[in-house]
């Protein structure tokens, strides 16, 4: 299944079932699960599995978690083709349980962020087994990324296992993003910083981001039945961050993750001429009656090192300076 038909917004929730009968006519609505309670069974069952499963933590760590490219010839790691194996303990097993990592100040760790959606405080797991030393990744990115989702009884629904693609992290307008559960714990990772061909020909990138997170439904596809996910299922990922490439949902010139202007990671909240529409989605950002994309004096595709007025704000950022020569 293709990540960016998977990975679509939940757009609809409300299914109307109709049925007939001669002689009586009646309409059943179909009425969706409170977000609480579905949350309550689901952080249950997330929970009963960190602490019912392990992983292949050994593996990582018997080798370098880095590779260092600065020797000659360069020390490659086997972390860097290294993926996370989910499986459960049994009662004579000494492994630590995934849960076990919880707090921990070394790699791997598991940690804990609250989501607040619908009414519900959202406890999403990520289990950070390298963070990466490559470029950070923003919410409003594309990324490329190895995966595979599963659910909790280890069905896979879904897997990338060639970089051969990148899909974007957020939904804009008819551009699909994933769900926000996965790009949130994406976001913690960091790309590779390169690759190189193994003996057989294969490329092995070095020093991504290596991880896992487990999404409740509220974050995932709640009511949604999606392929082999059922509706209400907390949902599992299992990644490599590979690369990352940017966006510019409003055609302005600006990457979009430069649009994040405060750099809290949320472009949303970003709206320089307070007209209700995101910078990143807004192609005039002051409102001065010239597109952003026009306020590129030297004309080398980058608006956001061109000030008129050296105040130190960009021209395309600043109300002040309007370039009424230049075609809008």
């Amino acid at each position: 299944m293709k990540i960016t038909k998977l990975f679509l917004a939940v757009f609809a929730m409300g299914i109307i079932l109709a049925s007939c009968k001669k002689d009586d006519e009646f309409t059943t609505q179909f009425i969706e699960r409170d977000h609480q309670e579905v949350y309550d069974e689901n952080i249950a069952e997330i929970e009963a599995f960190l602490e019912s499963h392990t992983f292949n933590y050994a593996e990582f760590q018997d080798n370098l978690p880095y590779s260092d490219l600065s020797t000659s010839p360069a020390t490659i790691t086997p972390n860097d083709s290294y993926k996370i194996e989910f499986s459960e303990l049994d009662e004579s097993s000494s492994d630590l349980s995934i849960m076990d990592f919880l707090g921990s100040t070394t790699y791997p760790m598991l940690v804990v962020d609250t989501i607040s959606q619908d009414g519900v405080d959202y406890k999403l797991y990520t289990l950070k087994v390298r963070e990466g030393q490559g470029d950070s990744v923003h919410r409003l990115d594309k990324a490329s990324v190895l995966y595979n989702g599963s659910l909790s009884d280890g069905t896979t629904f879904d897997s990338a296992v060639t970089v051969n693609t990148s899909f974007n992290l957020t939904t804009v307008g008819s551009n699909a993003g994933v769900i926000q559960g996965f790009r949130e714990g994406l976001v913690q990772f960091k790309t590779s910083i390169g690759f190189s061909e193994n003996e057989s020909g294969e490329a092995v990138y070095h020093n991504h981001g290596i991880g896992a997170v487990f999404v409740p439904s509220g974050l995932g596809y709640f009511s949604t039945s999606v392929g082999s996910i059922p509706s209400y299922s907390p949902v599992f990922f299992r990644f490599r961050v590979i690369s990352r490439g940017d966006t510019d949902y409003d055609l302005d010139g600006v990457p979009s993750h430069m649009e994040d202007l405060d750099g809290d990671g949320n472009g949303f909240n970003d709206d320089t001429d307070g007209d209700g529409l995101p910078n990143f989605i807004d192609n005039d950002d002051d409102g001065d009656g010239v597109l952003s994309r026009h306020e590129d004096i030297d004309e080398d595709g980058d608006p956001t090192n061109d000030d008129t007025n050296g105040n130190g704000i960009p021209n395309y950022l600043d109300a002040t300076v309007s370039l009424s020569n230049q075609s809008s």
